[in-house]
């Protein structure tokens, strides 16, 4: 069993976004020892894009803290790699299409495969054009998640599941990464029209930043997945290792 699979079979994970090198290279292995500390089971770490559509205001300085500090894709395996000499948690490698192009589909899956690197999300790549690189990730032996919306049709629900393993994960909400007050009513509906398509784990991200919300959303799904309040904390060097064990309560009661 690869890692990002087992994590599902102890209990609900908890899948922590951050962006590497935000705000600085030397800092992400510190940071995702002190989430693990914490109770997260899963590391996306983000590579900083000058061009991050996805992703909300916080999310966007973090990239822009991280390419500041000279982060690219070649720093954030090395920044995997120094993560590896200390940890064995699950590392997926998020990222957009532009980067990976740059980089080469080959010679990404060998490089991250060998900095210690479980898995691959390419935010803006599109299930129906996936082949090449999901032929390229599987080869080296990494996994390949991909993203299902609430407003994915259901042939796009069957593909999702074709070309993913490890996870899939589940967008709450149409529109940008961020924090919100209140959950998406679309996320039960979207859980239960993928369990149709694919026995694969399902996390949901996009929105979620509080104990309850972690709570009320692990009832539902798998996963729970927290981004911009991870990096918010890190842009106000705030506690990171105190707020995912308080996700983690959250997600146990």
């Amino acid at each position: 069993m690869r890692r990002i699979q087992s994590i599902f079979s102890k209990r609900k994970a908890l899948i922590a976004y951050i962006t590497a090198g935000d705000p600085a290279p030397e800092c992400t292995p510190k940071f995702v020892a002190a989430l693990e500390r914490g109770g997260a089971d899963l590391i996306e770490l983000g590579v900083p894009f000058s061009d991050p559509i996805a992703d909300g205001p916080v999310i966007q300085r973090g990239a822009d803290r991280a390419l500041k500090s000279g982060t690219n894709v070649k720093k954030v395996l090395e920044i995997a790699q120094k993560i590896r000499e200390k940890s064995s948690i699950p590392l997926l490698l998020f990222t957009y299409l532009n980067p990976v192009l740059r980089y080469g589909l080959e010679a990404l899956a060998r490089d991250a495969k060998a900095a210690g690197i479980d898995g691959c999300l390419l935010t803006d790549l599109s299930v129906e054009e996936a082949s090449p690189y999901a032929n390229a990730m599987r080869s080296a032996g990494l996994d390949t998640v991909f993203l299902a919306a609430p407003t994915s049709t259901p042939r796009r629900l069957k593909l999702v599941a074709e070309y993913s393993t490890g996870f899939v994960y589940l967008v709450s909400r149409t529109g940008v990464t961020g924090e919100q007050a209140s959950l998406s009513g679309s996320i039960s509906p979207l859980v239960e029209s993928m369990r149709l398509a694919t026995k694969l784990p399902l996390a949901v991200g996009f929105g979620i930043s509080t104990p309850e919300q972690a709570r009320d959303v692990a009832r539902l799904a798998d996963g729970v997945v927290v981004g911009s309040a991870f990096v918010r904390l890190i842009e106000q060097g705030g506690d990171l290792e105190a707020f995912a064990r308080s996700l983690r309560r959250g997600m146990d009661s």
